[in-house]
């Protein structure tokens, strides 16, 4: 990681950069990949696994009988695991449903809102050299208790043409039955588009690579609804001289495994706090399996030393991460001061990891600076709110004289004659009172 001492605000823009790939060249590829599955269907999503995956399925829905064997595979401890994560996932979720509420705004008109769940949902699970099993649950539970009633999952192959059996039992007790062997870009197009196979949805979740969320932002396009620009993942620890180094770089190193292309950074009011962190950096880096992959992301991370909280709080707001962590004193208060995060987690022993999985919120979290306009996926993301408005007579009567008034402002006559016609004597009364209140 490159260390950098109090850059001046002028500089934090090029400095916080993302890495990315050639967007022109990215777009023109994921086109290609959408336009061919598009057109041709389950064909195109065989021949696309068969060259990325390296396997060529007979097909592409998971059989029951894959899942039933997913589970007696799997060993009870990670069964256990799975389950009460889901329940602490099923709890945080459950209390975002609202009851509905009828608002009286004027007397005789009444308004409510009331929540609807969006049929169809397609969900993406990355598969790679990492089966996320983890963000089944994340995305499988909220939908569930959503009410969406279709409810489709697309994750790739390995190469002998399975599922991870940890993410069919994840699919299992969250209650998705339709599960299909598709990754990447392409998988994304069958959700968006239909094969004979895999079913179109009106919205798609999930993260993914770059091909994934570039292909998920040109089906928006077309009119399919996503979540979120959902890229790769990326982590922020805000550390004083009270943190742990040891901590902080098992933090970094934990978001770094995930992929070369992911980025970690760390701000700091203490450097030799930094300088800690780096030699307990290499020290655990040694001991990783994914070592290769961690090493990586750390070549496009970052660690910065600013001079006050001020400045580090300013910094971070400016970045907005995908995590944050607050491994330093007062972080209460120093949570109050975060307007940009998908998700935050305060003190020394709050790791990421334990929202990753368990914890109950939720890992589907906005990246690439998206945290300063868009929240993680929640309930919300998988209904829609329909408002509804009842007026009694006397309710009409009563807003009248202001829908009249102000659609004849606007010199819409037909608003005005909406109202008009439903009054005694066509609304004459109303009709002179507010000529003299307009007067």
């Amino acid at each position: 990681m490159k260390i950098i001492i109090n850059p001046p605000v002028s500089e934090w823009t090029s400095l916080l950069q993302r890495p990315a790939m050639d967007h022109q060249k990215l777009e023109s590829m994921v086109a290609e990949v959408l336009s061919n599955v598009k057109i041709s269907g389950d064909k195109a999503l065989t021949e696309y696994t068969q060259r990325f995956d390296g396997v060529l399925l007979k097909e592409l829905r998971v059989a029951g009988a894959e899942i039933t064997a997913a589970e007696q595979a799997l060993p009870g401890e990670l069964k256990s695991a799975i389950e009460k994560a889901k329940e602490n996932i099923v709890k945080f979720h459950a209390a975002q449903i609202l009851p509905l509420e009828i608002i009286e705004t004027m007397q005789g008109v009444q308004c409510w809102r009331k929540t609807v769940a969006i049929e169809k949902v397609g969900l993406y699970v990355p598969g790679g050299s990492a089966p996320l099993f983890s963000t089944v649950l994340m995305l499988g539970v909220p939908a569930k208790l959503a009410g969406c009633s279709d409810i489709v999952l697309c994750t790739p192959p390995d190469t002998n043409g399975a599922v991870h059996p940890a993410v069919l039992y994840a699919a299992k007790i969250a209650g998705i039955t339709q599960v299909y062997k598709a990754g990447g870009a392409q998988a994304i197009a069958a959700m968006a588009y239909g094969t004979a196979t895999i079913p179109s949805v009106y919205k798609i979740f999930g993260p993914g690579n770059q091909y994934v969320t570039c292909a998920k932002q040109l089906v928006q396009r077309d009119g399919i609804a996503i979540d979120m620009p959902a890229g790769p993942s990326e982590v922020c620890v805000l550390a004083d001289e009270t943190a742990h180094a040891g901590f902080v770089a098992a933090d970094l190193l934990s978001q770094a495994e995930h992929g070369p292309d992911s980025q970690v950074l760390l701000v700091s009011t203490s450097k030799e706090l930094v300088e800690k962190v780096m030699t307990e950096l290499d020290l655990q880096l040694k001991e990783l399996p994914r070592k290769e992959i961690a090493a990586g992301a750390l070549n496009n991370s970052k660690a910065i030393v600013m001079e006050d909280m001020a400045q580090a709080m300013a910094l971070i707001n400016s970045y907005a991460p995908e995590h944050l962590i607050l491994s330093c004193a007062n972080e209460e208060r120093l949570a109050e001061q975060v307007v940009n995060a998908g998700s935050v987690f305060l003190g020394h022993y709050s790791p990421e990891s334990a929202g990753d999985y368990a914890s109950g919120t939720n890992h589907t979290l906005p990246t690439n600076g998206y945290a300063k306009v868009n929240s993680g996926v929640s309930i919300d993301s998988f209904v829609k709110k329909i408002t509804f408005q009842k007026l009694t007579p006397e309710g009409l009567k009563n807003i009248a004289p202001v829908v009249m008034a102000m659609a004849e402002a606007e010199g819409l006559q037909a608003h005005a004659n909406a109202v008009r016609v439903r009054l005694p004597n066509n609304g004459q009364n109303v009709q002179a009172s507010v000529a003299t209140e307009v007067k």
